[in-house]
């Protein structure tokens, strides 16, 4: 096996990559007083509301239900009572319908239904995931009983869990291996019953050392488990990066993982994946790090809906000079326009910039030095992919490969003349995207 891949970057190595902030903090609790929770948290349709403003829900209680193929259900991260159900602005350009609840702070919890993890069959498992609402929570969110249920004619052999948590500043799933790795393994394990694949490998980069270890005594005497250390190195994480490292394969042109035989789940996915079956819990809180320019970087177990004020308040509030909010790590996360966005299924940071580092910095001519060819993890000419866009060609942006670019900002970090490179990328994508769907 290959412990890297093509290209990468280090950012921010002189400081440890911003971990050092959080990295040492374990996880605590937070329940706050509102919950505002976004019914379209999953890629795929947005969930139907079924409750109405005035009703009373218990902690758990399904409060939308899935629409379409890839719809999930949405379970209320508190007990208490129904406040709205109207759009509110997220992160995204147009506002989107939100369910809000009063937290009575009882957390009185709808009844619950596991199942005999041990015994449960690749059909229970999946439906009990389906069920609890589980998507891919390391930033994609993807319906995870959909990535359980391979198509007829597609196989794999390996499942690959990421704990690579390569995004600087990000340290929650490092906290979750080394506070919960039984509850990992357990999930891995559920995952390669549902899907029959026979070999799981929980991938993990070198500057957890401590969360190596952890996941290794966990996994101590399961066959078909093994821990592999990476090299440290940006987007590791990503998931066409892990499965040509793990497995030497490279997902073709054009195609998914399981063409080339893997499937790739997060390992905070894992560990929802073992609550919903031997618990019978959906998923409606997860661990996320709050950091950068506030008073106590730490990592917090957030309830779906926390809006980011409340989330930065439990760590001291915002420092002097605070200037812009990332939802996710600063690579690859979105910039959220206030304090009023709220935590979602896949949120797994909250990172605050303080003025220096927000600055905006003025784009220059490219200089055809090509660094962003030799840091491209897939090996693409992102130069080349903006000049088309700048001609506003997409046609032939697309022939240079722009479907695809996995959007890891490398080439926008290394390029000296400043570039807005993996941004026009990521605008170009959803133009295309609204061009498909009119």
């Amino acid at each position: 096996m290959r412990k890297s891949f093509r290209g990468g970057v280090h950012p921010l190595r002189h400081i440890g990559e911003g971990k050092p902030l959080a990295q040492n903090k374990p996880v605590r609790a937070v329940s706050p007083d509102v919950v505002v929770i976004p019914v379209g948290m999953h890629l795929g349709a947005p969930s139907e509301p079924c409750v109405e403003k005035g009703k009373r829900v218990k902690l758990g209680e399904l409060i939308a239900k899935p629409v379409g193929g890839l719809g999930l259900p949405v379970h209320a991260s508190v007990s208490g009572e129904v406040l709205f159900v109207e759009e509110r602005q997220m992160l995204r350009s147009r506002p989107e319908l939100c369910i809000g609840i009063q937290n009575d702070h009882l957390d009185e919890w709808v009844e619950l239904a596991p199942l005999d993890a041990a015994r449960a069959s690749a059909a229970e498992i999946i439906a009990a995931v389906k069920n609890a609402g589980i998507c891919g929570m390391g930033g994609a969110a993807f319906p995870t009983h959909v990535k359980l249920s391979i198509p007829e004619g597609k196989q794999a052999d390996t499942v690959i869990l990421n704990g690579a948590e390569c995004e600087p500043y990000l340290t929650a799933d490092h906290r979750l291996m080394l506070e919960s790795p039984e509850r990992i393994v357990a999930g891995l394990k559920l995952i390669l019953r549902a899907t029959g694949v026979k070999k799981g490998v929980i991938a993990v980069e070198k500057n957890k050392p401590d969360a190596i270890v952890s996941m290794q005594q966990a996994a101590a005497g399961e066959s078909d488990v093994e821990v592999l250390p990476l090299k440290t190195k940006y987007p590791q994480g990503s998931e066409k990066q892990l499965i040509a490292v793990v497995t030497g394969r490279e997902v073709p042109r054009g195609k998914l993982p399981i063409d080339a035989g893997a499937l790739v789940f997060n390992v905070s996915t894992a560990a929802a994946i073992y609550d919903a079956v031997a618990l019978g819990k959906p998923l409606v809180e997860r661990n996320t790090t709050v950091t950068g320019c506030v008073a106590q970087p730490d990592n917090l177990r957030l309830r779906v809906g926390t809006r980011y004020e409340d989330a930065i308040a439990a760590c001291g509030g915002l420092l002097e000079g605070a200037s812009k909010v990332f939802a996710g790590g600063p690579m690859t996360g979105l910039c959220a326009a206030d304090l009023e966005a709220t935590a979602t299924k896949a949120t797994n940071g909250i990172v605050v910039f303080d003025e220096k580092q927000a600055k905006a910095v003025v784009e220059s001519a490219c200089i055809r030095c090509t660094r962003c060819v030799t840091v491209c993890p897939i090996g693409l000419h992102p130069y080349l992919m903006r000049t088309d866009l700048d001609r506003h060609d997409l046609e032939s942006a697309k022939q240079h490969g722009l479907l695809d670019c996995v959007l890891c900002g490398a080439c926008s970090y290394i390029c000296p003349a400043r570039r807005y490179l993996s941004s026009s990328f990521k605008a170009a994508r959803e133009e295309l995207a609204a061009k498909a769907r009119r």
